[in-house]
């Protein structure tokens, strides 16, 4: 290694990493925290749980939290709340992820092509987005559960169906301004074809607004599709769902309110730890702010 390019290393500091970034500030690094817990929770339910979600004790049916053995009480059947809440944590998460994966998915390749094949898609591809966007996704959920039943697949599918057009204008955003690039034009000038143009050059450059913008969504599929379920239209009974276990517990607020105000303070920490990370991923991912 030469003299100067000792000298460029010395003078130019090492930039922290992502994570480094996320943890310096108190907030984001409180919700990655948040998050990975939940994540840790909903994937070992079944080692955490208590009981079994579904086992019912008439003896202990609205038990208030703190009673002996149940730190946050019974519901109207006589079931654990924090096996419940283990078990609903991880069906909404995994509608929340199912759906964010199609709809983001499906929304991002409508997007590369609106970018990449201007002149003939980007019209008939944003006017589909418009009116997909005019659609309001509670009157979407209810259409498709009239024609599927209600039910987790009914729920999964209105979710996603809602971030297509969400995510196809995020990555359409991005991709033009990529599109605008020099290298982007080297690299069609070498004969490279469109596909592998988009995959190797177009793609890479537009994840970290894919990946910011998905981990915003997710806290609201979260929360749209617990009032999906709260609606009777998402998960029904006996399968535990934060929505569905609000919905129950709606019955007895005046005599046992933590049947349905324990299920709606878990979503809300949901939804805010992966709104407050995806703001602090933004942040962290934008080179402007970059330190």
């Amino acid at each position: 290694m030469s003299a100067t390019q000792e000298a460029a290393e010395v003078a130019m500091p090492q930039r922290p990493g992502l994570l480094a970034r996320l943890l310096r500030e108190p907030a984001a690094a409180l919700s990655l925290f948040l998050v990975v817990a939940l994540l840790f929770a909903a994937i070992c339910a079944p080692l955490l749980a208590p009981t079994d979600p579904y086992d019912n004790d008439l003896t202990k049916v609205m038990q208030p939290p703190g009673s002996p053995g149940l730190p946050l009480g019974a519901d109207a059947q006589g079931r654990d709340m924090v096996t419940r809440l283990l078990y609903g944590l991880r069906v909404s998460l995994l509608m929340g992820f199912v759906a964010v994966l199609i709809g983001g998915g499906l929304g991002a390749v409508l997007g590369f092509l609106a970018a990449f094949y201007q002149r003939w898609l980007d019209g008939p591809v944003m006017r589909l987005v418009d009116i997909m966007l005019s659609f309001p996704a509670i009157l979407v959920g209810l259409a498709i559960a009239a024609i599927f039943g209600p039910g987790i697949f009914s729920v999964v599918l209105a979710l996603s169906v809602a971030t297509i057009p969400l995510m196809a204008r995020i990555v359409r955003g991005s991709a033009l301004v990529v599109m605008r690039l020099d290298y982007i034009e080297a690299a069609r000038a070498t004969g490279m074809t469109d596909a592998r143009l988009i995959w190797r050059h177009l793609a890479p450059n537009c994840l970290s607004a894919i990946f910011v913008f998905a981990t915003l969504r997710f806290g609201q599929v979260i929360l749209l599709g617990s009032a999906l379920s709260f609606l009777g239209l998402g998960a029904q009974p006996p399968v535990p769902e934060l929505g569905a276990m609000a919905s129950e517990g709606r019955n007895f607020l005046f005599f046992a309110p933590h049947i349905a105000v324990v299920p709606c303070i878990l979503i809300f920490i949901v939804v805010l730890a992966f709104n407050i990370l995806g703001d602090a991923l933004r942040d962290a991912l934008d080179p402007r702010l970059r330190l």
